[in-house]
């Protein structure tokens, strides 16, 4: 399932890509696909780290990559481990609405970001992230949870003053909006309430199928309840190419 419309980037051989919190790499494994693209994950979690590690290699293995080079590596995305202007692609999705010290995450990855290339953050939506507070108070004080709700205006507004430029914007997952709503109704946890494990079943048979019917509806909702909001960026050129 990805967040991510890869469309949307210059994915051109020997380019490097950075999945900063990859998890277990949806947008990582994407991005492998392309002929000659080069990718770097990190991820805080080192268990989400090796699946991603995991998933590429059998990529590999079944000769579905794009013969680019990988790394995997866990990371604290405040201090990336990376030279300066090192990539031409960076991938931070569903990552900002957990970190503590967002300013210093957002400063670490526009700064590994070559000039002029693309900056990819999602995170979830206002309207549908507010629900799931307002319906759990575990879903956002748990650790490693949401510590934040981001307005779409005051994340453009965060991400151009650190030294980017907006270009497009879009929306992701409007059918999973019910499902963490019916999670956080229940126990954000309890994965064993019948309403949860039947829309679950569902979201599973439409990310398999992919059928039109669905895939229609998600187009319809997504401009008002979509579960993630999603920026392409650029990051400033000094010398105004």
């Amino acid at each position: 399932m990805l967040t991510v419309d890869f469309t949307n980037l210059d994915l051109a051989p020997g380019s490097y890509v950075l999945d900063a919190g990859c998890g277990a790499g949806r947008h990582l494994s994407q991005a492998f696909r392309y002929t000659g693209v080069n990718v770097v994950g990190v991820d805080l979690n080192r268990k989400d780290a090796d699946v991603a590690n995991r998933t590429l290699n059998a990529m590999r293995h079944e000769k579905e990559d794009g013969s680019g080079a990988k790394i995997v590596c866990t990371s604290d995305i405040t201090r990336l481990p990376f030279a300066d202007e090192t990539f031409d692609v960076v991938i931070c999705s569903e990552v900002l609405e957990h970190i503590p010290d967002l300013h210093r995450a957002i400063a670490e990855i526009i700064r590994v970001l070559k000039p002029g290339k693309s900056l990819v953050v999602s995170v979830p939506r206002y309207f549908p992230e507010r629900i799931c507070w307002a319906l759990s108070e575990d879903y956002h004080t748990e650790k490693g949870g949401h510590i934040r709700i981001f307005k779409k205006r005051q994340l453009i507004e965060l991400l151009e003053n650190a030294g980017t430029r907006c270009v497009r914007t879009g929306w992701a997952h409007a059918l999973h909006s019910p499902y963490w709503w019916l999670k956080c109704l229940v126990g954000h946890k309890n994965d064993e309430a019948l309403p949860v494990k039947l829309y679950h079943k569902f979201l599973v048979w439409d990310i398999i199928r992919k059928p039109f019917l669905t895939r229609t509806l998600d187009k319809i909702l997504n401009p008002f309840i979509s579960k993630s909001i999603v920026l392409y960026l650029k990051k400033g050129d000094p010398y105004g190419a």
